[in-house]
This record gives structure tokens, C-alpha cells and sequence, in this order.
């Protein structure tokens, strides 16, 4: 493991040499700088726990040729310090040489759309991106919605919204797939507790650099924005909807105060949109064993149950639950993730195919 890492250092050094040579095109720059930040970690890491290292065969000397009985009790008092932050830092180092997910760095589009249940679908939906929105706040990274279809009752039949940040795909690629909830709706007489479903779909912002995706392959129509039940919005065609005739797909923005801003949001929509179809088909390529218990799944698979009358979260791809959900529902997600990230790096270590 220390020889991969001395290599790691090594070459993060090399890429800090090229950067401050001021002879690099924008585009190699960007490069290096992405796969930079990638390592920085694990570089200072490891040069924390080689310092730490050295310290501690230095205090070893000394107590072996200190006479005072009182400094050689501190001494090993210290010593026994570094020893449990060594012991920490080499789990750490473990993890950070897990091999990691290209696209963990990234900023992501997120798409939920209500499903089973009609009008509570849709509500639900609305609380999902209500329950985003607030963990978004807590972590310090921005959204901005793209595109939204209100429900005639409230809540969303679908939206779509981009998170910005730092390492965010890395803790929300794990939201993927069928999200169900069970409760008493507001329209209930008889109190009866239904249950409804809800999607989501988390997508890597694509880079520049990474698709090339030209204008002439694309047809783009405007149109007039609607609310809820399909009412126009407003008299001007600032809708956009652009159809990308190579691959079939198709993105709508009518967010934006401008035909001109819609565009743009609708472009980086559809770019997000075929790079993740580029990584489904990559995913597919290497076979059913690949897909993680913990990772992206299948987006019509059943992830996890909200239970309002219990309290009750449960993710039934770890079998976690929790009497948290209203903790869970403003925002506190990191009480799923954390255990979710936690099983995904134990199998990783265990060797599993993940």
C-alpha cells in the first residue's frame, strides 16, 4: 500500500511541476488541475501519516535514552497519542485508495417524478425536493431548478434541478430509483394509509470536455410556458424544447425568464442526459455483477419506504431502518448516506464486486 502510495505522491507532484510551468493549453490545464483535486487528499494524507511516522521512531529514541521517570511518562503519553492517530490515519488511507467513482467530483442534475398513486405521487415528489433542498442547505451547495410540471394538487408530476457543489454526486448518486411512501392522505376520509411512489434520478453534470455534441444535430422548438393542468403562463414563446435527433432524446426548460436562458438550461440538461446514458451503457457492458447493492440500481427498483405513521425510513438495499423520518424529510439525509457509504467502502475492502 505505501509503495502506491510514494507513486501517488510522486506523481501528484509531477502534475503540480507542469501546472506552475505556465505552458499548458486551457484544456490540459483543466485536466490536471480535476485529476489534482482527485488525489490531494490522499497525498496529504499519506504525507501526514509518513510525518507522524517519523515523530513517533524519534520519540522512541528519546525514551529509550531518557533517564527522568517524569519526561519519560509524557514522552509515552505522546507516544501513545501518535500511535491512535497513525492507527486512524492508515484506516483512512485504505479508504482513499478504494478505487473511486470518476464522476464522484461532480456537481449533478436530479430528475423525481411522481408515479403510483396520482395526486399523493406527486405530493410526495414535492416533499423529496423539498427533503434535497434542505440537506443541499445544510452542505453549502446551490440548486437551481430547470424544469418543473406542477400537480394539479400540489407537489410535482416531475422536476428537474441541478445541485451544485462540492463532491456532490459522490453522496447523492446513491438516491436512484423507486422511493415509496405510506400515509394518510389529505384527502382521506375514512383515514385510510395509502401507498404512493415517487422516482429519482440523479445524473453527473457532463463536462465540456467530455461530450461533443453538436447544434446542427439538434432541432429546437419554442413555445409558450404552462403552469399546473396546462395553462399558458405567459404570451411569449420563451419555452424551450430541444430534440437531440441522433440519440433520440428530449429536454424541456421553461424555468428561465428568457427564450435564451431556457436554451442554455435545456442544452446542459441534454448533456447530462446522454452522458448518463453513456455510463448505463457502460454499466451494462460489465454485467449484472457490477451493479452496486449501494451505487446507481436500477431506477425502477424499490430503494427505500417513508413511513409517516411509524416514523419510519427504511432502505431495503441494507436493510437500514430508522424511527427518523421527520428528521430525515427536513433534511438530515446524512442519516441514510452515511451508513449507505459506510457498506459500500466495507465491501469495497472486503474485495466485493460493487
Amino acid at each position: 500500500m505505501y509503495d502506491r502510495l510514494k507513486l501517488i505522491e510522486k506523481h501528484y507532484q509531477e502534475i503540480q511541476d507542469k501546472l506552475s510551468s505556465g505552458k499548458l493549453e486551457v484544456k490540459e490545464m483543466t485536466a490536471l488541475l480535476i485529476e489534482s483535486s482527485s488525489i490531494q487528499e490522499t497525498v496529504e494524507t499519506y504525507r501526514f501519516f509518513r510525518d507522524k511516522t517519523n515523530e513517533l521512531k524519534d520519540l522512541e529514541l528519546m525514551i529509550l535514552e531518557e533517564q527522568d521517570e517524569e519526561m519519560i511518562e509524557m514522552v509515552q503519553l505522546e507516544i501513545d497519542k501518535i500511535k491512535d492517530k497513525l492507527e486512524q490515519t492508515d484506516e483512512k488511507l485504505k479508504i482513499l485508495l478504494l478505487p473511486k467513482d470518476p464522476n464522484d467530483g461532480k456537481n449533478v442534475i436530479v430528475e423525481i417524478k411522481g408515479a403510483a398513486g396520482g395526486d399523493e405521487g406527486n405530493l410526495f415528489a414535492g416533499d423529496l425536493f423539498r427533503m434535497y433542498s434542505k440537506y443541499a442547505e445544510t452542505q453549502g451547495w446551490k440548486i437551481e431548478v430547470m424544469s418543473a410540471m406542477e400537480g394539479s394538487m400540489g407537489g410535482y408530476t416531475s422536476i428537474e434541478f441541478m445541485i451544485s457543489g462540492k463532491q456532490v454526486y459522490s453522496f447523492l448518486k446513491y438516491e436512484s430509483g423507486t422511493h415509496r411512501v405510506q400515509r394518510v392522505p389529505e384527502t382521506e376520509s375514512m383515514g385510510r394509509i395509502h401507498t404512493s411512489t415517487a422516482t429519482v434520478h440523479v445524473m453527473p453534470e457532463a463536462e465540456e470536455i467530455e461530450l461533443d455534441i453538436k447544434w446542427e444535430d439538434i432541432r429546437v422548438d419554442t413555445y409558450n410556458s404552462s403552469g399546473p393542468g396546462g395553462q399558458s403562463v405567459n404570451t411569449t414563446k420563451s419555452a424551450v424544447r430541444l430534440f437531440h435527433e441522433p440519440s433520440g432524446l428530449m429536454v424541456a426548460c421553461q424555468e428561465g425568464k428568457s427564450q435564451h436562458e431556457n436554451k442554455a438550461t435545456a442544452f446542459k440538461l441534454l448533456k447530462a442526459r446522454l452522458f448518463d446514458s453513456i455510463i448505463e451503457e457502460q454499466l451494462a457492458k460489465e454485467g449484472a455483477d457490477r451493479k452496486a447493492l449501494v451505487g446507481r440500481g436500477d431506477r425502477s427498483e424499490k430503494i427505500r419506504t417513508y413511513n409517516y405513521p411509524q416514523n419510519r425510513v427504511t432502505d431495503h438495499r441494507i436493510g437500514l431502518t430508522l424511527q427518523r423520518l421527520d428528521a430525515i424529510i427536513e433534511g438530515r439525509l446524512d442519516l441514510i448516506l452515511e451508513p449507505l457509504l459506510n457498506e459500500f467502502q466495507k465491501r469495497q475492502l472486503m474485495g466485493e464486486k460493487v
